[in-house]
């Protein structure tokens, strides 16, 4: 009998590990829990290709019908696809790139339509469709034909396969165009029967982009007609429009590869880019580590959850993180730069696709927790702007400054990384970049200097009051890292220049007016109205634009009482019907817009006038309701992963409310465990106890097994690493002690 038992216990102890690496396997594929799709509906604005983390080539299908819903190339109600271009914008309301269009084809369909420009195009069908980190593939069902796209940093991989046909093509087209693009001059150079190099310079957004390539295909072609507009040419070519059709005779499941190598400086660079990172045709192996590349970019975060929807998103949205800024540089450093020079980096990877006014609230802090090392290499790319152009750059793109947006908001993602011991960037020259971005006379900065703050004008988008509060803020991050270099009369100088807000607070009203030259406020003022003082919001939503002060916005408006019935305020004034919203105006929560960027950090502002309760409620709702594992998933533009980041700080139980101060509020966590790998080998844990829907409210926090009375934590507790535990409940805690209440002043 006892041998009986000893078996049977060594057999249920053989079964539990046996399991154990299974459950860990499954735990160990986060990539499995991407959903690209998310936000390629509604006004998301994403693009669901293949791409790695921060690449250059964002491989990805194309609608080819213009407008709005179609700026990231794809929309998810469309039925058609007209081919598949090697860059696009993620999440941005800008219309660009689609740089590099290839559509393969045959004899089976010659359906042409207007609304494509007479493209050849293709229908096609969701469930004949998918989309994982790296890779994405299509059954085109006019044609028979599978497409399936991965991709390295610096190159695209095609993998077709055709069905029997003597008559199938490779459609590879310059002239293609989309929304803001326009090609300036194309070129292609037949090499052999399996090499074509080229490259298409085009404006737009950006106004000079050049995409030089090569292209290598796994099996030659038999043959190629090459068209300048419509008319049948020789090789080599250079024309604004031009397209090459490749000549196949396909067998039943035959593959073809086709591979792109990209560079923004030479062909040169586009040669090297295939040699060393895409040297064979072997797409599963180059797919194969597309996906590790995600697997271990995802693993640094590690986390639990009952709800399976949660636990989708969250990985959804820590992908979206990371699919901008994006790789400029060639593997020997040489990029276009802001000058339209080819410039070399030396020492870093230059980054560009810096949407400022979005991602310095939540992306760019993100990354300094993530990607210390990539964090050095985007501030060295700030600096390299700079050297080429004499500014930092405000929404920069390709190696062009777009001029899109506003305030000078390179200014707080370097302060943010200076404070928070990032390493390899010349801190002098970072300081004078600050400097000379923040005194320059463009964008009426000489008007806010000369007054104190932004005067109305006649201009389209004159944004006076939205601009004197960014100038403001990224004031503030000036003096500070003043003080911290010994740059006393710099600190002094820009924490006067921080204040500024104040010229435009009218007490009358309560609100940030806009105001004239002469120092009167504008007449038939109504706050919730979205006016051109306002940059994409109205006076409600950036009434809180001072996050480095919240302590005086308190004070000028009389209190925290005020302050408090306030902030209600702006979660209850709900729209009415009548109003006339913009298209920013997405995720509403009375007059809070989750959709557009300046609300973000409204919801965590109650943290400062000792109500953290309230920031609670707010932030678990916002997490509940704006974010869905589907197609229309994001409540507004992605924004270059703002939105995303938003998210994955939120869910995690802190955000930054003030981004350049190396502090994070609290809020509600929504996930069970949390392991943070980070790059410096330290692990910090977040363990919330009592997780449910309706356990919204913390009712404890302790680190590393202290209790702590206080509704923050500092960047660099959670860099040594440790363990934070939250205590949720159904009722909120009002017990927080007012002296360990988050201050805006702990720097000053």
């Amino acid at each position: 009998m006892k041998k009986i038992c000893f078996i049977a216990l060594l057999c249920i102890v053989l079964l539990s590990q046996c399991k154990e690496p299974q459950d860990v396997l499954v735990q160990s594929k986060l990539i499995s829990f991407v959903n690209p799709f998310i936000g390629t509906d509604g006004p998301g604005n994403t693009y669901p290709g293949a791409t790695v983390p921060f690449g250059m080539v964002q491989l990805s299908p194309d609608i080819g019908i213009p407008g709005w819903d179609r700026i990231a190339g794809y929309f998810y109600k469309d039925s058609i696809i007209s081919g598949f271009s090697h860059m696009h914008l993620t999440g941005t309301g800008a219309g660009d790139l689609y740089d590099i269009l290839v559509m393969p084809t045959n004899s089976r369909s010659s359906k042409r339509i207007e609304a494509n420009n007479f493209k050849p195009f293709s229908s096609f069908k969701h469930a004949k469709e998918t989309a994982s980190p790296g890779y994405y593939s299509v059954d085109l069902l006019d044609y028979g034909i599978k497409a399936e796209l991965t991709t390295t940093e610096r190159a695209g991989i095609h993998r077709y396969t055709f069905p029997e046909d003597k008559a199938t093509q490779i459609h590879i087209d310059l002239g293609y165009a989309l929304n803001w693009d326009s090609p300036t001059e194309t070129h292609f150079r037949v090499v052999d029967n399996t090499t074509i190099e080229g490259y298409r310079k085009s404006t737009g957004w950006a106004k000079d982009q050049r995409a030089y390539f090569v292209i290598k295909v796994s099996k030659p072609f038999e043959s190629y007609q090459l068209f300048k507009n419509d008319t049948l040419i020789t090789s080599p070519v250079t024309a604004k429009n031009i397209r090459i059709s490749l000549n196949y005779a396909t067998t039943k499941g035959e593959q073809v590869i086709l591979k792109t190598g990209v560079s923004t400086a030479d062909i040169k660079g586009a040669y090297k880019s295939l040699e060393v990172e895409a040297p064979h045709f072997n797409f599963d192996a180059i797919k194969d580590d597309a996906e590790t590349k995600w697997e271990n970019e995802l693993s640094k975060i590690v986390i639990t959850t009952k709800d399976e929807t949660q636990k989708r998103i969250f990985y959804t949205m820590l992908y979206q993180s990371m699919l901008a800024p994006t790789l400029l540089s060639d593997h020997n450093g040489n990029y276009k730069g802001a000058n339209d020079s080819i410039m070399k980096a030396e020492g870093f990877y230059r980054y560009d696709t810096f949407s400022l006014w979005d991602t310095y609230r939540a992306a760019h802090p993100l990354y300094t927790v993530l990607h210390p090392n990539r964090v050095s290499d985007m501030v060295n790319s700030l600096i390299a702007h700079y050297e080429e152009t004499g500014l930092l750059p405000v929404w920069s793109l390709q190696g062009n400054e777009t001029n899109m947006m506003i305030g000078y908001h390179a200014v707080p993602v370097i302060v943010d990384a200076y404070f928070k011991g990032i390493k390899g960037f010349d801190t002098a020259l970072a300081y004078e970049a600050c400097l000379k971005s923040a005194k320059d006379n463009s964008r009426q900065i000489n008007e806010y200097m000369a007054l104190g703050y932004v005067p109305v004008d006649e201009q389209h988008e004159n944004w006076s009051v939205s601009k004197t509060l960014e100038y403001a803020y990224d004031d503030w991050c000036i003096a500070q890292f003043a003080k911290a270099i010994g740059k006393i009369d710099d600190y002094e100088v820009f924490l006067k220049r921080s204040e500024n807000w104040r010229n435009v607070y009218d007490s009358k009203s309560r609100f940030m007016r806009p105001k004239l030259k002469d120092g009167l406020f504008i007449k038939n003022f109504v706050p919730k109205e979205y006016s051109p003082y306002f940059c994409e919001s109205n006076a409600w939503q950036y009434f809180w634009s001072v996050q480095h002060n919240i302590e005086g916005v308190t004070d000028i408006i009389g209190g925290k009482d005020i302050f408090e019935k306030k902030l209600d305020s702006m979660f209850t004034l709900d729209p009415l019907p009548e109003d006339k919203l913009p298209i920013f105006s997405t995720g509403m929560i009375g007059q809070y817009a989750h959709g557009n960027e300046p609300s973000h950090h409204v919801a965590y502002l109650y943290n400062y006038i000792d109500k953290p309760w309230k920031t609670q409620k707010l932030v678990r709702q916002i997490l509940e309701t704006q974010y869905k594992n589907e197609p229309d998933g994001h409540c507004g533009n992605e924004d270059c992963g703002q939105m995303s980041s938003w998210y994955i700080f939120s869910a995690l139980g802190f955000y930054p409310t003030n981004p350049a101060q190396s502090v994070y509020a609290f809020g509600s966590p929504i996930v069970d465990t949390a392991l943070v790998h980070l790059e410096n080998g330290n692990t910090f844990s977040i363990e919330v106890l009592n997780n449910s829907s309706d356990n919204k409210y913390i009712q404890s926090i302790s680190l590393n097994n202290e209790v702590i009375e206080r509704n923050y934590i500092t960047h660099k507790e959670i860099m040594n690493g440790g363990e934070l535990i939250f205590t949720m409940g159904s009722t909120p805690n009002k017990n927080t002690k007012n002296s360990m209440a988050l201050t805006s002043k702990m720097y000053q």
